[in-house]
């Protein structure tokens, strides 16, 4: 007699459906702790205004398994924090070998798009954007033909320091603004 046979019928075919429905229907599982503009300078190792040239995705060894990182490639127009070279920008998710990764609250990037990247490198040398979405700031043209640094809230569960949610809200200035910012921050940090 198998196991399920102890059960009744309909606490088996309720088991069956939540994991059947686990592996089809992922659960977002990402909580983001809320940065300020000033944390998210301090704590970067470099801040670039960048254009995406292009994209490769690969699997990166983790303990347990393997993750799927999109790495884009990077033309550094300009350096606002110096930090280690920056050609490279890892995002968790991606395709490879026709399995396709997730990962919510990952930053979206377009090749030939302009950004402002809060970036962060580790130790085995992997640079990411700080705080997953928070960290990247899309640059545009503005009504008035200035150029504007946006981001949008994220929709991921944020957290402030104390571990209470927070809503986060949209990001939207002049990118004269955003560099004079940035600036402040890493004066004041001196």
């Amino acid at each position: 007699m198998g196991v399920w046979s102890r059960f009744p019928v309909s606490l088996a075919l309720i088991v069956g459906l939540g994991v059947s429905l686990g592996m089809v229907c992922p659960i977002p599982a990402t909580t983001l702790e809320r940065l300020t503009l000033d944390e998210m300078t301090r704590k970067s190792t470099a801040i670039v205004r960048a254009r995406v040239t292009g994209s490769r995705s690969a699997n990166l060894e983790s303990v347990g398994g393997s993750d799927i990182y999109t790495y884009f490639r990077m033309q550094v127009l300009e350096t606002w924090k110096s930090g280690p070279a920056v050609t490279e920008v890892a995002v968790p998710g991606g395709a490879v070998d026709g399995i396709r990764q997730s990962v919510s609250g990952a930053p979206v990037l377009k090749p030939g798009q302009e950004y402002v990247l809060f970036l962060w490198t580790s130790r085995s040398g992997l640079t990411q954007v700080i705080g997953l979405s928070q960290g990247l700031f899309q640059l545009s043209a503005g009504p008035s033909r200035e150029i504007l640094a946006q981001r949008p809230p994220a929709s991921e569960l944020m957290l402030d320091r104390s571990g209470h949610p927070v809503e986060d809200l949209a990001v939207s200035m002049p990118l004269q603004d955003l560099r004079a910012r940035v600036r402040q921050a890493l004066g004041a940090a001196k």
